[in-house]
């Protein structure tokens, strides 16, 4: 765009405006929201057209014109440049439109906003501007959603239609028209274009419909828009039918003309739509069946849809278009007349069917209508039915197999095939209501074909209506029976189901009756009895199964699922509940029947519903057991009574079974107890409530891991009971063959045939009948299968019972069954061709044999079976069964030996006792076989192998428990071996927690049975503790935990040992391993002196054992800390029992440890209560228990292993160490020795160095200091000097992890309020030990120097801890350095000052360290002024220039402590002729002295004022800095001279030296008085603007601030020049308030809230203090501006032009965020004026400079501030001429058709 100041525009202009009146068009402004002040008149189009650089857009003319006072030339302008502006203003909202593809998100917002903002203003020229920009293509289709928003949110926008219908009549072409052409588009994006159309569907419901359908009408042409017209009219329809339905015959008249001529793809909508009409037809005749809609012409009109849409669309090539047509015509079958629907069905009806080969979805569309076709053609009231019924069975024949779609409930379709389901079921129902006999016949005739699809589908039609038409089909029941019984043997699973189902409903309906409702009864429970083994195979074999079936010669393929056998399962159980319960009808035939269902092995899976069923049918007909016993007599199909209690007792094996069967049988058990002898009954009925109270919560029961083992326990003490309750032999050997005959009923590995065994087993010990006994026992073991773990154990147990009566007949069997190992032919024909077999089967018949002997042994007579276990051990017997390789036989026999060392320890306990052979060498076999072998081929799982080695841990403790007494060697064997298992992980925790269990008894046995006396025992339980300690502090939890465990254990064990009234085996009181064990015990040591008997307290090592129990009592696991805590409490209550050495005085120390142990115990009490407690309360009261009990040696002993304690893997617990460690040298530090205190120290350090974690590292440090606090300082302090030295020489401190320990603890001694003091005079004192450099300083020579008896290293220590003294001794430490300030500040500066001439590289690291020493002994002084000098001088460290180091070091001190001046220059007066460098150093700092230097601040102020015209920018700034350090007291007297240094380096040209000018103005304008400022008042103020543009933010921020600070000053002799100034910076100030430096916007904020008192406004004195302000969003800073620039137009008119100048520059700002902010700025301040003086100028102006940067500018900020900005101009009251301007329609409106 060309400039406005161009002369060749001004003649333009003014040609213009001179213009004749034919010439001239007006606009009017009918809709401002505040009338105009101004009236005039705007070029012709043609005119402005002419204008070569305004746009190229069409303005459509007005009707009514305005005059324009031509005497005021100030209008004149305004004028021209309002002309100009609604010229360019519909340029403006096109570009806003374009705006939205922008590649900015924040742009295409802002441009949303905008337009949405001015959509209400000028609706019409927004939607040509839309549509202006849709007609761009594919170019624009990236903002096209955009588009659709803005046009909806003006067509919001309207006026209301009815009132104005011209403009009502223009609004609807420019909406319609643009939907339209939008929608025309060629486009891809389908979702565009459905936008557009739901727009006019939007506008069709929400206005004036009459107008509207007329419009739409217009556009109902063969064009692109034509199926968008025709969808919007029908979903108009579908919302609403009423409104539309009186307009059908105008939608018909347009629409059929044209029909015809539409192209394939397009004809799926006219169908949809044809739909949609004819629904609301229906819909309207149902609201108003007496209105005559449907007239002669409708009528005409929808024959001849129907006839398109039947002989044309209907048999298109295009399946979309034949769908859309069915289901069109759906819709029009009870719309037609019948002639014609007669003559459509031979047409259409294949069409139909034809569908069905498609997909699901499409098959609904089909049956939808052929629903709809039936009851058109069947059901009419008007006429005999259109169809006969052998005409309707090839469409019966097609609807059969779709029944089937409906079962698959897995897809995602489900919904549909229900419907379709439901619609299939209505056509049958149709067609039956017609011809019921015909389609009864047709669906027995389908069901005799036996072919899945087709029986399925008949089945569940039959099922369906049968109900329904129950009456006309009652005679023909008996064939219905018939054709289902035909059906009962078959295989399909869908058939089934539904068979199942129809049998259920038959039932209710009574047709069960005779043989032939058993039959079905009996077919229900089969099917019922599915079990989840067979439900595993069906999934295996079959997942999905495809159905064939044949329409028409065509083969098609349905992909259905057959469903689940446990949905066939539940079926057939709820119809089997459902007629035992609700049709009274079947109880003849369920009783007896259902009992008969109760043996056989195929109906297992159903006998928890067959119980329930017997259980309902007796609790309601109490006659049925009355006459049970009458059945049995004249029945002979029925089972025995012993049969089915044999059968049930086993059955009660699983109490977690489906369907509760273990409660169901004991239910029939008590419904069934007059089948059983009579004595039983008053048993069962006390015992039978026991067992079903335990299995009543199955929840419950799972919380039980044992829970299978006890159920079996009682299940055998309940048969065993009840045979001795029935007293009849005969009853008891029936029962026993019973028994016997139903192994067949289980397999093998079915674990009801294990408690088959057990049950045999203690049946066989009621008998004394040997033969019977030794026949059954053979039957037994022939029909089990020992290769099976549970049927080898449930035989092995039977045996066993068997034994308790028969022992010597079941030995006899396994010897005869050891014997013929290897030697059955058949095994040995297998053998020579595997020997993998050959070693199974051994391993199986030795695990069997194992099992059957140790179970024998176990059950039998204690007072027999001495004999036979010698027997067994001491011949080669046992040894031929020890030799397996599987796990489950190695778990096999290691359970046979325990059960023989049971039957010892059972045998002593009874007084029988003997010791058992050949212990030794089977605990050899026991750890042998509890271990993993590699080369046996049967590694294993690890469960296996887990549950063998907790089984093997359980024998271990068992022969470890019996006589003779284990030998050493042995012992550690064992030990060895299992002591590993307590880093076995958590999980599987019920595998891993026996095992864990079995290890600690074990432990605890071996410390029982181990030692001759007190002291070799406690060596014992030393040695095994320490085996241990790895797991007690182990990082693991759970091997924390276990570790306490056994630690705790073995104490409670070792306790009984020393203490009486308690057992060897841990029991309190008498028990009955006392005699036994105390014969032993007394046998070792009665020839012993009592010394002997008991160990002393120094061998139990009390202090080394404190050091590992004392962490765990800080654990984070609670029940670590618990038994923690319980162990300290034995150990120390056993040291106390224990006798005292000889010589030992008793007095007030065992006093005091009897109240600490009394106290220890009191927190023990509390921690088992679980009482609420607070942790750390509760391990300080343990330490101080702790801390009173240890002896000296003890205590000494502690603190030297401290460091395994602090170093603990437990953080929580390393902490808590610490603690301790405080506590005792806190209560007992003063009985250590200088060693103790070395060693100590030494073992702290060395803790220090371990930890990593800083927190722990701070707690040891503390520990350190409470040692060198209550013992001797010196040492501790020498000590870590001597370590630190040693770090410094052997490591590279700087990279250590976690930092270097000794820096910490210099820092902590450092903050320690009484260490402190003392550990700077040590420093001070190594440091003094170290002399002077030596040599001729004058000549500059290098010397040699030499630090006398002080170490290198530790010279090196000493000055690093004073850094960190200096550097983090905080508020402590610094007032250490203040008591000791001129020594140590002395010291310091002759060391630095001495370090000046030595420049040679190998000693410039020992200048560098001095340096920072005393820079951070500066720091602890001064706050933020110590890190500047590092900063200015860390340069000049290694050139060596110290005179300014030492001038700000002097300086910053003489601030800080003018007190010690004097006695720092008496300590320093013998150096000042040392060097002239030392000297000008002291003189430069001499001014900062405190009193009585006046004349010497003077001269160095002159010197320094010398130095601003230095060469070298670092010196002016030191001056600089230098000036601004004078005190304040001080600083009047020179503020004219620091201010005109100030004011010369404003225009220095090194920009550092500027920004260092502006930082000491700051400080300067602080305390600098009035009369000083105001000569240089004005000329700051200027430089200051010049620096406020810098592209340096810090110097921006400086001088914004520093001018805010002039503003103090701005009321005197200079306020209106300065106020000038301030007018002049205040746009600047308000850009920048939203700068990107977080710096300068806070300055400015800062500035403007101090000017504000001078620009005299109490409006913007709240304004500065508000949110918006305050805020660095974007959106406040914007509401910020307009409330700003709102105020300044009211307030300040006159300078709104200032305003605008300064801001237009800022349009070239470097800063995008400036610039936009200019931007915003600059059209508040025109939206706000109603000054023609400035909007004349500027208005055009600045409108075309946004457009323009809208369009070229490439920051997003700019673009999306400039459309906000275009926006604010547009909706200003003032300028309201552009809301009338439209695009010329000729140019907008489409071409062609249109």
């Amino acid at each position: 765009m060309c400039s406005l100041a161009s002369p060749r525009l001004v003649v333009i202009i003014l040609e213009t405006v001179n213009a004749s009146s034919a010439g001239t068009h007006t606009l009017s402004c009918p809709r401002a929201t505040s009338p105009s002040p101004f009236n005039f008149s705007i070029p012709s189009s043609s005119s402005v057209q002419s204008l070569p650089w305004l746009p190229r857009l069409p303005l459509r003319p007005q009707v009514r014109s305005f005059s324009i006072a031509p005497q005021n030339p100030s209008f004149d302008s305004l004028a021209i440049s309002i002309s100009l502006f609604v010229v360019v203003a519909s340029e403006a909202v096109q570009v806003l439109v374009n705006s939205l593809g922008d590649e900015s998100s924040v742009v295409r917002g802002s441009a949303m906003a905008a337009i949405e903002g001015i959509a209400a203003l000028n609706p019409l020229l927004v939607l040509d501007c839309c549509f202006a920009v849709s007609r761009g293509g594919r170019r624009v289709l990236c903002n096209l959603f955009q588009v659709f928003y803005i046009l909806i949110s003006a067509t919001r926008s309207l006026i209301n239609f009815e009132c104005i219908p011209n403009t009502t009549t223009n609004l609807c072409w420019a909406l319609s028209t643009s939907s339209v052409r939008i929608y025309g588009m060629k486009s891809d994006d389908a979702s565009a274009q459905r936008r557009s159309m739901l727009l006019l569907y939007s506008i069709l419901t929400h206005s004036s419909r009459l107008l509207m359908m007329e419009e739409i009408f217009l556009h109902l042409r063969p064009n692109s828009a034509l199926p968008a017209m025709v969808q919007i009219l029908a979903d108009f329809a579908a919302v609403e039918a009423l409104q539309f339905t009186p307009r059908l015959k105008d939608v018909l008249s347009r629409v059929l003309p044209i029909v015809g001529n539409v192209k394939d793809v397009q004809r799926p909508i006219f169908a949809n739509a044809f739909k949609y009409w004819c629904e609301a037809v229906w819909q309207y005749r149902v609201d108003y069946p007496t209105h005559p809609l449907l007239d002669s012409d409708v009528m005409s009109f929808l024959n001849s849809a129907f006839e398109l849409l039947l002989r044309v669309w209907a048999s298109s090539r295009d399946l979309k278009v034949r769908v859309a047509s069915v289901e069109a015509l759906g819709q029009m079958f009870g719309l037609v007349s019948r002639v014609q629907l007669k003559g459509a069905i031979p047409r259409i009806m294949p069409t139909i069917l034809d569908l069905y080969k498609k997909d699901q979805e499409i098959s609904f569309v089909a049956t939808h209508s052929l629903l709809s076709l039936l009851n058109a053609s069947l059901l009419s009231e008007t006429g005999p039915p259109l169809l006969e019924f052998e005409e309707l069975i090839t469409v019966l024949s097609t609807l059969l197999p779709v029944v089937s779609i409906h079962d698959s409930k897995g897809h995602s379709n489900f919904s549909v095939g229900l419907k379709m389901y439901n619609e299939v079921q209505h056509c049958f129902l149709t067609v039956g209501l017609v011809y019921h006999e015909d389609l009864f016949v047709f669906l027995l005739n389908k069901c005799r074909l036996k072919e899945d699809p087709v029986t399925y589908g008949a089945l569940c039609v039959l099922k369906h209506l049968l109900p329904r038409l129950s009456e006309p089909w009652h005679a023909k029941i008996p064939l219905l029976v018939e054709a289902v019984k035909m059906l009962l043997d078959e295989q399909g699973l869908c058939v089934r189901k539904a068979l199942s189902e129809l049998i259920v409903v038959m039932a209710s309906h009574c047709y069960l009756v005779g043989p032939s409702g058993e039959l079905f009864v009996e077919y229900l429970v089969r099917h019922c009895a599915i079990s989840d083994e067979e439900l595993e195979n069906w999934l295996s074999r079959k997942k999905k199964c495809f159905w064939m079936m044949t329409v028409r010669s065509n083969l098609v393929f349905h992909q259905v699922r057959t469903g689940f056998p446990t949905e066939l399962r539940a079926i057939c159980g709820k119809g089997l509940l459902l007629l035992t319960i609700t049709i009274p009808e079947m109880e003849p035939i369920l009783w007896p029947f259902l009992l008969k269902m109760i043996i056989p092995r195929t109906y297992t899976g159903a006998v928890s519903t067959v119980c329930r069923c017997i259980s309902e049918l007796c609790r309601r007909r109490s006659s049925y057991v009355s006459s049970l016993l009458s059945d049995y007599k004249t029945r002979s199909d029925l089972p025995k009574p012993e049969e089915i209690f044999a059968r049930l007792v086993v059955l009660l094996h699983d109490p977690l079974a489906e369907g509760q069967l273990a409660t169901q049988i004991l239910t029939v058990f008590c419904y069934l107890g007059s089948l059983f002898p009579k004595n039983i009954i008053l048993f069962w009925q006390d015992e039978i409530p026991k067992m079903k109270a335990y299995i009543g919560d199955p929840e419950d029961l799972k919380q039980d891991s044992s829970y299978q083992e006890t159920w079996d326990d009682m299940i055998i003490n309940f048969l065993a009971e009840s045979l001795d309750v029935i007293e009849d032999t005969e009853w008891v050997i029936s029962l026993g063959n019973a028994f016997s005959e139903q192994y067949e009923l289980y397999t093998s590995r079915d674990e009801h045939s294990a408690l088959l065994h057990r049950c045999l087993g203690i049946l066989l010990q009621k008998v004394g009948d040997r033969t019977y006994v030794r026949e059954k026992i053979d039957w037994m073991y022939e029909q089990a299968n020992i290769a099976v773990p549970t049927n080898r154990v449930g035989l092995a147990k039977g045996m066993g019972l068997v034994a308790a009566s028969h022992l010597d007949t079941v030995l006899e069997k396994l010897k005869d069954i050891l014997d013929n190992i290897g030697h059955n032919i058949f095994q040995r024909i297998l053998a020579f061709f595997s020997e993998k077999v050959k070693v199974d089967d051994a391993d199986d018949i030795h695990a069997a044999l194992a099992l059957m002997y140790g179970y024998a042994a176990r059950y039998a007579p204690s007072t027999v079976i001495e004999a036979r276990i010698d027997a067994l051990v001491g011949t080669n017997m046992l040894s031929r069964l020890l030799h397996v390789r599987l796990p489950t036989a190695k778990q096999a026999v290691i359970t046979a030996i325990d059960l023989l060392g049971c039957a010892v320890i059972t045998a002593a306990e009874s007084g029988a006792s003997f010791p058992l052979k050949r212990r030794d060498l089977m605990l050899d076999y026991i750890l042998t076989l509890m271990g993993r072998e590699e080369s046996d081929g049967y590694p294993g799982s690890n469960l296996e192998l887990l549950h063998t080695q907790t089984l093997a841990l359980s024998a271990c403790t068992t022969l470890v428990s019996v006589e003779p007494k284990l030998t050493v060697e042995t012992r550690n064997y064992v030990m060895k071996a299992t002591l590993g298992f307590f880093a076995l992980p958590n999980d599987p925790s019920e595998v891993i927690d026996p095992l864990i269990n079995n290890l600690i008894t074990l432990l605890c046995a071996i410390l029982l049975t181990s030692g001759e006396d007190g002291r070799s025992r406690t060596e014992q339980l030393l040695h095994i503790l320490r085996q241990i300690d790895q797991y007690v502090s182990s990082s693991a939890e759970h091997q924390r935990r276990r570790g306490c465990v056994a630690v705790h254990e073995m104490l409670l064990k070792f306790r009984t040992l020393c203490s009486s009234g308690y057992c060897a085996l841990g029991c309190h009181g008498s028990c009955m391993h006392s005699g036994h064990v105390d014969r032993i015990l007394h046998k070792n040591i009665s020839s012993l002196p009592s010394s002997y008997a008991l160990p002393t307290r120094v061998s139990l090592c009390l202090g080394e054992r404190v050091v590992v129990y004392l962490p765990r009592c800080a654990d984070t696991n609670s029940e670590v800390r618990k038994l923690s805590a319980q162990i300290l409490d034995l150990f120390f209550s056993i040291s106390l029992s224990l006798p005292r050495p000889t010589g030992s005085p008793i007095g007030d120390d065992i006093e005091m440890s009897y109240r600490a142990l009394s106290s220890l115990e009191d927190v023990i009490a509390i921690l088992r209560s679980d009482a609420s407690i607070d942790e750390l309360e509760v391990f300080n009261r343990v330490v101080s228990s702790v801390c009173v009990l240890l002896t000296r040696d003890e205590l000494v002993a502690t603190l030297f292993g401290s460091t395994a304690a602090i170093c603990d893997k437990v953080k929580q617990s390393a902490a808590g160490s610490i603690q301790a460690v405080i506590e005792f040298v806190a209560k007992r530090g003063m009985e250590l020795n200088e060693n103790d205190i070395s060693r100590t120290t030494q073992a702290l350090l060395s803790a220090t160095m371990l930890v990593n974690e800083r927190y722990l590292r701070q707690e040891i440090l503390g520990a350190i200091s409470c040692l060198a606090e209550n013992t001797s300082s010196k040492i501790v302090f020498n000590e870590v000097l001597t370590a630190a030295g040693r770090d410094i020489v052997t490591k590279d401190i700087t990279r250590l992890r976690g930092g270097w320990p000794m820096q910490d603890a210099f820092i902590a001694f450092s903050q320690h309020t009484v260490l402190s003091l003392l550990f700077l005079e040590h420093l001070v004192s190594v440091l003094n030990q170290t002399p002077i450099l030596k040599g001729d300083i004058e000549k500059g020579e290098n010397s040699s120097h030499s630090f006398g008896i002080v170490d290198e290293d530790i010279l090196q220590a000493t000055l690093h801890a004073l850094t960190a003294l200096f550097r983090g001794g905080g508020k402590v430490g610094k007032k250490a350095v203040l008591q000791s300030y001129a020594e140590v500040f002395s010291a310091l500066t002759l060391q630095l000052g001495s370090c000046h001439i030595l420049f040679l590289v190998s000693v410039r690291l020992e200048i560098l360290r001095y340096y920072f020493v005393h820079i951070f002994f500066c720091n602890i002084l001064g706050k933020e002024e110590a890190p500047k000098v590092v900063a200015v001088h860390s340069f000049q460290v290694v050139q060596h220039r110290w005179r300014f180091l030492l001038l700000d070091l002097v300086v910053l001190i003489s601030i800080k402590h003018p007190t010690s001046i004097k006695k720092f220059c008496s300590l320093h007066c013998k150096f000042l002729t040392r060097s002239h460098i030392v000297n000008l150093e002291v003189e430069q700092s001499a001014y900062t002295f405190g009193d009585g230097v006046g004349s010497l601040l003077e001269e160095v102020v002159e010197r320094m004022c010398q130095y601003v015209s230095d060469e070298s920018p670092t010196v002016r700034r030191l001056c600089l800095r230098g000036l601004v350090q004078i005190p304040s007291i001080r600083i009047l007297q020179h503020v004219i001279q620091v201010l005109g240094v100030v004011l010369s380096l404003l225009e220095d040209s090194d920009e550092s030296v500027q920004l260092t000018a502006v930082q000491c103005l700051l400080t300067v304008l602080e305390s600098s008085p009035k009369e000083a400022v105001d000569p240089v008042l004005l000329n700051l103020s200027i430089r200051l603007r010049y620096l406020q543009i810098c592209v340096n933010g810090k110097m921006r921020a400086n001088a914004f601030a520093a001018f805010g600070s002039l503003s103090k000053y701005g009321d005197g002799a200079h306020h209106e020049a300065f106020l000038e100034q301030v007018h002049v910076v205040l746009p600047r100030l308000i850009l920048h308030v939203h700068d990107d430096d977080l710096d300068v916007r806070q300055a400015c904020r800062s500035t403007l809230r101090q000017i504000a008192t001078l620009i005299e406004t109490n409006g913007m004195v709240a304004l500065f203090n508000g949110h918006s302000f305050n805020s660095d969003h974007r959106g406040d800073y914007e509401d910020f501006v307009r409330d700003l620039t709102r105020q300044l137009c009211q307030n300040f008119p006159s300078r709104a032009g200032t305003y605008m100048e300064s801001v237009i520059q800022s349009f070239d700002a470097p800063w995008p965020t400036i610039q936009a902010n200019a931007v915003y700025f600059s059209s508040s301040m025109l939206s706000h004026s109603d000054d023609p003086r400035i909007l004349a100028p500027y208005l055009t102006q600045v409108f075309g400079m946004l457009v323009g940067k809208m369009n070229q500018s490439p920051d997003a900020i700019v673009r999306a501030s400039c459309s906000s900005a275009i926006a604010l101009l547009l909706k200003c009251p003032n300028l309201v001429s552009w809301r009338s301007i439209r695009l010329d329609r000729a140019d907008s409106a489409p071409k062609g058709n249109e």
